[in-house]
Formats: C-alpha cells, sequence, structure tokens
C-alpha cells in the first residue's frame, strides 16, 4: 500500500473528477492512504464536488489555483509525502508560483517571464504567443486518454526511448546565452492511472532561486512541468531593478 500525506488536485472539473474517482477506487481497495485530499477549484458545483459527500478523508477548496497555491506551498507545512495532481489543460502553475513569489520575496528585483524562442526540438514544439511558454511533446501523434506513459509506448508498441526531463536538460546545456538554472517539476504515475507532482521538489526550485540570487544578484531558471513524454516550459529572469 502507498501512504501519501496531502494531495491537492488542481480542478474540479472533467480530469479533476476523473483522477479523484480513481483515487477513490484505490482507496477503497486498499492500494493507497492519504491524510488528506483536496479538490482545488473556484466553482463549488464543480463536477467533482458530486462525489465528496462520504469520501474518505476528502474537501473541496474553493479558491483559485493561485491563491491555494501561494498558501499551501509553505516549507513549514509541507513534507516529502505531499503530492499534486496536475490536469492536463491547466496553466503552467508551478512556473507562476515561483514567478508570483519571487516578485514578493526580492522586492528590489525586476521578475520577467521570457518568451523562449529557439524550438527545443521535439515533434510538437510550439511557442504560445500569449504567454510566452513553449509546449512541448515526444509525441507526433494523438495518445491514448490517461496514458500512465509505461515503459513501452502503447502507441508504437516499442520501448519508450525518452524522457522529457532529460530533453530539456540537454537543449538547456546548449542554449543561445549559455545553460539558466533547471527546475524540472516532473509528473509520474502513482496509483491507478493517476500522476503526481512532489511538492517539495518546487519548494526545492524557490530555495535555489534564492541561493542563486544571494551569490550573484541575478538569476535565469528554465522551469519545466513535464511528464515522460509531453511538458510546459517557462523561462524566468531576475535582475536587479
Amino acid at each position: 500500500m502507498i501512504t501519501l500525506g496531502e494531495i491537492a488536485i488542481m480542478g474540479g472539473g472533467c480530469y479533476g473528477r476523473f483522477y479523484l474517482e480513481q483515487l477513490h477506487r484505490a482507496w477503497h481497495r486498499d492500494a493507497v492512504r492519504w491524510e488528506r485530499l483536496r479538490v482545488v477549484d473556484h466553482d463549488p458545483g464543480c463536477a467533482a464536488a458530486a462525489l465528496l459527500p462520504g469520501a474518505p478523508a476528502t474537501e473541496l477548496a474553493c479558491t483559485t489555483w493561485a491563491a491555494f497555491l501561494g498558501a499551501w506551498l509553505d516549507p513549514a507545512m509541507r513534507g516529502p509525502a505531499d503530492r499534486l495532481v496536475p490536469t492536463p489543460l491547466m496553466p503552467h502553475l508551478f512556473a507562476d508560483w515561483l514567478t508570483d513569489r519571487a516578485r514578493q520575496r526580492w522586492p528590489g528585483h525586476t521578475a520577467r517571464r521570457l518568451p523562449i524562442e529557439t524550438p527545443i526540438g521535439t515533434p510538437f514544439d510550439m511557442l504560445h504567443p500569449g504567454d510566452g511558454n513553449r509546449y512541448v511533446s515526444h509525441a507526433d501523434w494523438l495518445c491514448p486518454m490517461h496514458c500512465i506513459e509505461p515503459a513501452d509506448c502503447p502507441k508504437i508498441r516499442a520501448p519508450r526511448s525518452w524522457e522529457m526531463h532529460e530533453t530539456l536538460a540537454a537543449w538547456n546545456a546548449h542554449r543561445d546565452g549559455g545553460p539558466a538554472a533547471l527546475a524540472m517539476f516532473v509528473c509520474r504515475h502513482v496509483v491507478h492511472g493517476v500522476g503526481m507532482v512532489d511538492a517539495t521538489t518546487i519548494l526545492r526550485a524557490a530555495e535555489d532561486l534564492d541561493r542563486r540570487l544571494e551569490a550573484d544578484g541575478e538569476a535565469e531558471m528554465l522551469i519545466g512541468s513535464v511528464s515522460s513524454c509531453h511538458g510546459a516550459v517557462g523561462l524566468l529572469r531576475m535582475e536587479p531593478t
């Protein structure tokens, strides 16, 4: 049995409801236990809300994602057993959190998210014209819904030869302007088709950014929220005002 601390599902729509159903099934099959499970959505009538009555140690956090992460990602509260469950269509929330935190913690600096102009080179590789993030995938096909990205890819029916965090690290090492600090938040399958990100990896990235700013007065960080196959990548630049 897998034992976890606090789990937060980011979004209570169709994906959030699916993940909640799967986690409840895993609980009742004695595959997992958690201390607290929270579904984060601004809508009290979201799709997942109907599953909450009688659910084990589960509740709805009716707030925005940004407000929730701002309070929840507190080093004094989080531990190695705490997990976040991202949903496929959410924004680059962890990069947004790091940027917001940096602006609050370093008021004498300018925090800018720069567009990643240079392609990364994966089969799907798109720079979003609005937010400057680059969205990438090793798949040039339509992946099966809720794929857990096993070692043998169910689409090509052969061993999977890629890991997105490794692809991004290799690209970063040779990028124009020199490598940036790396913050890779990797979503891994945990149980019953639900992928999760370790909350402490996000906090460690924030601490790494602080150390670089204390040492050099400026910093650049490449921030990826990735699975084995897909990812959203942002670039944060911190410099004195």
